[in-house]
């Protein structure tokens, strides 16, 4: 019976290295076609990533300043200061509501409380009572009750010579420490100050990288004169909104050919691994006490 010889296929060395060679020269060549597409695809989410938190943080800032007090918006430095950190400054108000000034009839009835400018007075009837709004941002005892706010001497909410704490109160009627408010309010309208709040803008070095950031700082002491930054201590909330910043301006509160109106100009420029977004955003302010 003859002997079948059983034989063996298989790769040689070359042979193996040559599809080695071939395939990495295969695989060079298809890279260098797509690198540039992945890494523009790589580019396009960090620019997008610095778009969408520059955004936020822009209208986060916006929603604030439509929250002020009349004329308590103020801004370190007042002039366009390359490299300079920015400070914003501004009391938000959490609610406010309109002060009865006169009886419905004379003398005045029992339990109409109006708000008298003649004496250091204790309290006053809300007229159709506090907005709704939720639970968190009703006013609360310790609050500030100002009136007719003008951030100018004598009638100056960070000075406090035009506010008063609350004391007690109910959903018609607020009770204050004892005090003579300045100037009566031609349209008999109170804010009340719920924290002073500070936006803080650090730019990069030199303004060419993105090592600044953009931060909220809140719950501090009131101070006549702007603090650079405030005071932090127990109490205080700081958000940071943005980094990567590499450039900022604000400008100072500019008024409008309508009387009362402000305008607040923010460029906010990011940068990260060679990408730069820059934005701008202007904040309506109205300034009518």
């Amino acid at each position: 019976m003859p002997i079948r010889q059983k034989t063996e296929a298989g790769f040689t060395l070359i042979e193996a290295v040559i599809v080695i060679t071939i395939t990495a020269i295969i695989a060079a060549v298809v890279a260098v076609f797509i690198k540039a597409p992945i890494r523009g695809y790589f580019d396009s989410v960090r620019r997008a990533e610095m778009t969408d938190t520059g955004d936020t943080a822009l209208r986060r800032l916006s929603r604030d300043l439509h929250l002020a007090v009349p004329n308590s918006v103020r801004v370190i430095p007042t002039a366009i200061t390359p490299g300079a950190t920015y400070y914003l400054e501004f009391l938000q108000s959490n609610s406010g509501g309109y002060y009865r000034s006169q009886c419905s009839v004379l003398p005045c009835p029992v339990g109409e409380n109006i708000l008298d400018f003649t004496i250091a007075d204790t309290g006053f009837d809300v007229l159709g009572g506090f907005p709704a709004q939720p639970a968190a941002d009703q006013p609360v005892v310790g609050d500030l009750v100002v009136v007719y706010n003008l951030g100018t001497t004598g009638a100056d909410a960070y000075s406090g010579n035009n506010t008063s704490a609350i004391t007690a109160m109910t959903a018609t009627s607020l009770s204050i420490a004892p005090f003579r408010f300045p100037f009566d309010s031609p349209a008999q309208h109170f804010q009340i100050i719920d924290s002073p709040v500070t936006y803080v803008c650090t730019q990069g070095s030199n303004g060419t990288d993105g090592t600044g950031t953009l931060t909220r700082i809140s719950g501090y002491t009131i101070t006549a004169a702007q603090a650079t930054p405030p005071t932090l201590g127990a109490g205080i909330r700081t958000t940071l909104l943005a980094s990567k910043v590499s450039g900022c301006e604000i400008t100072d509160p500019i008024n409008l050919p309508q009387p009362g109106y402000a305008l607040v100009t923010i460029k906010l420029t990011l940068q990260n691994n060679g990408e730069v977004v820059t934005l701008y955003h202007e904040a309506h302010i109205n300034n009518v006490p």
